[in-house]
Parts: C-alpha cells; sequence; structure tokens
C-alpha cells in the first residue's frame, strides 16, 4: 500500500481526470457538489410507480370504501344470545329491549339476521327504543348532504319506526324520517334517503319504535350520495391518491390475500354479486371483519376510476400457517382462472356475465397477476407456483406472472415475467439501497418492488427522515429500470383509531384525512412514468448523504417536455450543487424554472391532523436556469428543478464540442 500522501496525488489525479472527461465548469474545490447531465440513456417504463392498497389498518372498510355501517348484516359475531353485534348497541336498558341474532336472514350466504324484541307497551321513552350503529368510530354527517339508507325488515306485527341520524349521544338529531309498514311478514327491502339538517364527524345511525313487538333487521347500510362517481370510494381519499397519478394499482394485499388460515383468505368468489349476498369474513392477520363490500368488482373499478393498470394478487393455497399439497392445489388454479375471466371475460362468459351483471359489461384491462404474496420460502410455494402459470400461460398467454421469490441477486429456478422485491428497514438502509439492483442482472424477468418503506424508529408515524430515504431509494430505481419494472409504497392507508401498521402514506379518520411526508415525497415522482431518464455523475465531498437524477418528462396538460432534476441531501449540511447540462443547446432551456423542495426544521418531524401541513412541498421560481446552475440543497431534504424545453429531448446529446464552459483547473 502507498503512503496516505500518495494515495491523495493518486486521486486528485483521478479527480481532475474525471472532470477533464465531463468538461466540468467547476471542482469540488469551488463547491460540495456537481452534478452532470449529459445526454439521453433511455424511456423508463410507463408503470413505474404506482401504489399498493392493502386492507390493513381499516384502509378500506371504514375508510376508502364510503359505506358508514359497521357490521352491516351483523355477521361477525355469529349465532350468540345475548347477541355479539358490536359495534351496534341498544338504545333504552335491558327491561325494555332484548336483542340476538338469529340464523333467519333470507340471504343464503348471509344466514344471520337481528331479532329486536320490544317489551315496552305505552311506557317507552320519549322517542322509543331500538338499536343504533356508530360507524366505524363515528359517521361523518355533513350538512346538506342526503344518505341512503336500505335495511331488510320482518315482523310478525305493523311496524312504526323512526330512523334518524344524531350526534354520538343521541341528543342532537341531524336526519330524521319515519316508516310505516302494514304488514312486513316476509322480509321486506326498506329504501330511503335522509337529508342532514346539521353536522357532525362522530354521528351515529338509530333504528328506533316505541311499539311492542318483535322485528327482525338485516343487511343495514347507509351510504353518502356522493360518492366518486356513484362507485362507492369516499372522494376525499380517493383524490389523494388519484392526485399521485398512479400507473398501476396491486390489490387487494398482502398478508390480507393470505390470511393467518385459509379459511379466512380473501377469497374473490365470495365478495362479487350483490352486496347482501356477500357473506364477509374476518381477517385474522390484522384482526377485524370485513363486510367486503370493497370486493373484487370493486378494485377493478378503482383501478379503472384511477387510470391504473390493475395488478391482482390472488391466493395461491397458502396463508401464514398452511401449504396446500400439489396433488389438492387445482381449485385453486381454477379460482384464479375463474377471476380473471371475471375481469377479461366476455360478458356472455361464464364469470364475465357476473361482472357483466355488476354494470360494467366491458371487460376490465387486466395485465398482470401475482401468484401469492411473500410465500417464496413457504412449503410447496414453488410446486404449486409452476401449475398455475402454466394454467394462466395457456389461457391467458398475454398476461404478466409475479413470483414471490427475489431474482434481484439470484436467477429464480421457475418462470416469470416479473419478481416481487420488499423492503422495509431503519432510513440509513434504505437510503443505502438506491444502488441494490445496479448488479442485478438484465436477462431474464424484471423486479416490482412492490412493498417498500422506512420503518421503526426512524419512521415514527411518518417523518421527513423516512421520506428522504425512500427517496434516495427511488432515485436509485430510476437508474436501474431497466430492469425495475414498478415499485409502490406500503401500506397506502391508515385510520387513526386502527394503527396495526406504521408508518402510512395516508392518515383519515371518519372526517378529515392528511399526507405523511412519504405521501408527499411520491409526488416527486409521479412524472418519472414514461419519461425520459437522462445521463447523470453527481461527485461530492459527501457522496453517502447525497442521491440525484435528471429526467425529461412531458406535462400532460400542456404537452410541453420539461427538464427535471431530483435531488436529496440525506446529510445535516446545506449543499452547495452546480449543476450542468452538458451537451445542450443553450437556446433550448428556458431562462427560469421552479424549484420545489420537501423539508422541515427537525428531521424527526411528522404531519398531524393538529398541523396536516407541517411537511409538505413548497414550490419558488428559480430566476436564473440553464445548462449551468447553481443552487442550494438545504440540510434534510428532497428538491426538485424543473425547466422549460423548448424543443424535445432528442435535442440533448452528449456530443457538442462547444468547451467554452470548462473551467480551468
Amino acid at each position: 500500500m502507498g503512503t496516505r500522501s500518495d494515495l491523495g496525488v493518486l486521486m486528485l489525479g483521478l479527480l481532475v481526470g474525471f472532470c477533464l472527461v465531463f468538461r466540468c465548469s467547476a471542482t469540488l474545490w469551488d463547491t460540495n457538489a456537481l452534478l452532470v447531465v449529459n445526454g439521453s440513456i433511455r424511456k423508463m417504463p410507463e408503470t413505474l410507480f404506482g401504489v399498493f392498497f392493502e386492507e390493513i389498518n381499516h384502509a378500506g372498510a371504514g375508510g376508502l370504501w364510503a359505506e358508514l355501517v359497521s357490521n352491516r348484516g351483523f355477521e361477525s359475531g355469529g349465532h350468540h344470545s345475548p347477541s355479539i353485534i358490536d359495534p351496534w348497541s341498544i338504545i333504552g336498558n335491558d327491561s325494555l329491549i332484548k336483542v340476538s341474532t338469529e340464523a333467519s336472514s333470507c340471504f343464503k350466504r348471509n344466514p344471520m339476521a337481528l331479532r329486536m324484541e320490544v317489551v315496552c307497551d305505552g311506557d317507552c321513552p320519549l322517542g322509543g327504543v331500538g338499536i343504533y350503529n356508530p360507524g366505524y368510530w363515528g359517521m361523518n354527517i355533513e350538512k346538506g348532504k342526503t344518505y341512503n339508507l336500505v335495511f331488510y325488515i320482518r315482523s310478525l306485527g305493523s311496524v312504526n319506526m323512526s330512523l334518524s341520524l344524531t350526534d354520538s349521544t343521541g341528543m342532537q338529531p341531524l336526519a330524521t324520517t319515519n316508516i310505516i309498514k302494514n304488514d312486513v311478514s316476509n322480509w321486506t327491502k326498506i329504501v330511503t334517503k335522509l337529508e342532514a339538517k346539521g353536522s357532525n364527524s362522530n354521528g351515529r345511525l338509530e333504528l328506533k319504535t316505541d311499539k311492542k313487538g318483535v322485528i327482525w333487521f338485516d343487511q343495514v347500510s347507509l351510504m353518502p350520495t356522493d360518492t366518486y362517481k356513484g362507485h362507492g370510494f369516499r372522494n376525499d381519499l380517493f383524490k389523494m391518491v388519484a392526485d399521485m397519478k398512479p400507473a398501476f394499482i396491486r390489490f387487494p394485499g398482502g398478508c390480507f390475500v393470505e390470511g393467518e388460515y385459509l379459511r379466512n383468505a380473501f377469497r374473490w368468489k365470495e365478495t362479487v354479486g350483490a352486496w347482501e349476498e356477500r357473506p364477509g369474513h374476518f381477517g385474522d392477520v390484522w384482526f377485524y371483519w370485513t363486510d367486503d363490500g370493497l370486493g373484487h368488482y370493486e378494485f377493478f373499478q378503482l383501478a379503472e376510476d384511477l387510470g391504473a393498470a390493475p395488478i391482482w394478487v390472488f391466493n395461491n393455497g397458502i396463508s401464514h400457517q398452511e401449504s396446500v399439497d400439489p396433488a389438492i392445489i387445482m381449485p385453486f388454479v381454477q379460482e384464479a382462472l375463474d377471476g380473471i375471466e371475471f375481469a377479461r371475460g366476455d360478458s356472455n362468459s361464464t364469470w364475465g356475465s357476473v361482472r357483466a351483471a355488476m354494470g360494467h359489461p366491458d371487460p376490465f384491462d387486466l395485465k398482470y397477476v401475482a401468484i401469492g404474496n411473500e410465500d417464496c420460502g413457504k412449503k410447496y410455494y414453488r410446486e404449486n407456483y409452476l401449475q398455475f402459470y402454466a394454467a394462466i400461460r395457456k389461457a391467458y398467454p398475454d398476461i404478466k406472472m409475479i413470483s414471490n421469490c427475489d431474482g434481484s441477486r439470484v436467477k429464480l429456478d421457475h418462470p416469470a415475467d416479473m419478481y416481487d422485491f420488499h423492503i422495509y428497514s431503519d432510513a440509513r438502509t434504505v437510503f443505502s439501497m438506491a444502488n441494490t439492483f445496479d448488479r442485478t442482472s438484465r436477462v431474464g424477468p424484471k423486479a416490482f418492488v412492490s412493498e417498500y418503506a422506512v420503518t421503526g424508529d426512524d419512521a415514527g408515524l411518518g417523518s421527513l427522515l423516512a421520506s428522504l430515504a425512500e427517496a434516495g431509494f427511488l432515485i436509485g430505481l430510476e437508474k436501474n429500470s431497466d430492469i425495475v419494472e414498478m415499485a409502490s409504497y406500503a401500506p397506502l392507508f391508515v385510520n387513526t383509531n386502527d394503527k396495526r401498521w406504521k408508518p402510512d402514506a395516508i392518515v383519515f379518520d371518519s372526517s378529515q384525512s392528511y399526507g405523511t411526508p412519504s405521501y408527499w415525497m411520491q409526488h416527486f415522482f409521479k412524472d418519472s412514468n414514461g419519461a425520459t431518464l437522462l445521463n447523470s455523475t453527481l461527485q461530492a465531498n459527501a457522496s453517502n448523504t447525497l442521491a440525484a437524477s435528471a429526467i425529461v418528462f412531458q406535462d400532460p396538460l400542456s404537452k410541453k417536455n420539461n427538464l427535471r432534476i431530483k435531488a436529496v441531501n440525506f446529510g445535516s449540511s446545506t449543499v452547495s450543487l452546480k449543476i450542468l447540462i452538458d451537451g445542450l443547446d443553450p437556446n433550448l432551456l428556458d431562462t427560469s424554472g421552479t424549484q420545489t423542495v420537501l423539508t422541515s426544521a427537525n428531521v424527526k418531524d411528522e404531519n398531524s391532523f393538529a398541523n396536516p401541513k407541517k411537511i409538505i412541498p413548497v414550490t419558488s421560481l428559480v430566476e436564473k436556469a440553464g445548462r449551468n446552475m447553481d443552487v442550494v440543497l438545504l440540510p434534510h431534504s428532497l428538491t426538485c428543478f424543473d425547466v422549460l424545453l423548448k424543443s424535445g429531448i432528442a435535442e440533448i446529446t452528449s456530443t457538442t464540442e462547444d468547451k467554452s464552459y470548462i473551467s480551468s483547473m
């Protein structure tokens, strides 16, 4: 080994030579960092960045799916007396009203119904007695809005009932209507509307009577009339996802697909057809009941509404505790084929006709399926995978199939179009993984980074630190987008009342929502889908805390091309960055641009309901833009610089002989 001084001379010579080769207009002695951009590399995948939806943290039930009644079919408690009907409760005391569940429903797949016996006769409390449902930690009732109330009722006598929306105590009426029915001896569907005269974010639904007798209830639903396109999605949460411009949506899980045991896995056939006929199921991984109003059909409708490619993850006969023997896996294979037919089949096909009857005669655009979730190391995965692969390839040769086995380091031992890659770790590790795919073989299936996030103490409930590490990782994915086809953060949603997993991108309760820094970080990458990646070389004194990339993208509205440079400063010091756009006619770049920054005073800062915009992107004008720019990267920040291009990407090359801007060394 040489002496330290010999090594210093060697490094200096290499650095000078490097800068001469790339025609640097400044050196590291003049600035903290230098980014040279000199020509296009390739177009990145149209599908590079999307979203992953899993039914976790009450993301759908009590979240994106706008149904306000929890346990609407009284199925979650089973047949008990006195009844386990949580969160339903009685109005009045046990001496006035008795409730229980019994298997007397008119719906075969939903056998349970609620039996309510009113004991009081003429001496009931003012307003009557009955039952109420608080929804998912309170119903958000808004003045002037209308709510569709649907339920089924049966009684041996006539019924006279008050149907109301109130505050959480029942003392403040928000909307009320009455029904009088003389003959409901057979199950009768009641459909009515409630128009709110007041607002309360912690409301409840009440069904009351002062008439003695027995009434049976089943399938009670309350939906706002203003869901997105009438498709059942809560508007504010849908908009937050749509604003990310996801190229794809992976659904419905996750571990939700597997179940701790197969009996509690998500089985798509039980989630289609009339909502009243869906049995629902207990998600035994995340420990809550779902009525499955957000089912197989609704997920595809969600993808279509978002303009995102659907990626269906189906159960492959594996749960957290069980693996189906390959000798008897064919029913699961057929279930997968039927699920694809539901999405893609002609409206006259067996399962395509079910889809058509639900309101979508045209097929959904399903091109991707994932065979299981995180199952690679489990018993029989490979043996069963090959049976799924062969059957789907034969029936649908164009569908791309995703293996659960990581092929980033070792070649897969089975055929696949893509492979899953998941990463959850601390901030430093995630940031350092920007070069994970640098050494991955460019031959064979491509990577689908379907779940990534910083977790643990670094992340908290969603910190700036986490978002910066993730941004550095995504810059690495951009640069490796010849082998990385897709990437999505996880999880997408959390109801603040059920934080089964943290952090998450979008936090909400019954009436409000906000994005964590990781949510806003993803906005910096939403224009990368289908953009052109430029060759960029970063020189820095502290290269292990900086990451940068350069792209050209077309604004979807103006149709104009823009140069975007993204830079992450993961360190605690301000960095002066010189940006050189090499080989570009100066007249092709606008003389001004914009700078958008995501940062905060403390790297562990988080957004909250009290301060939902504490950490959000802030945009300002860059007055002196061009091919030679001097910019500042704040400590612990993500910054993007956008400059309008007056011509197309073909004009950016690295062949110019103009050397007038080269600094003397």
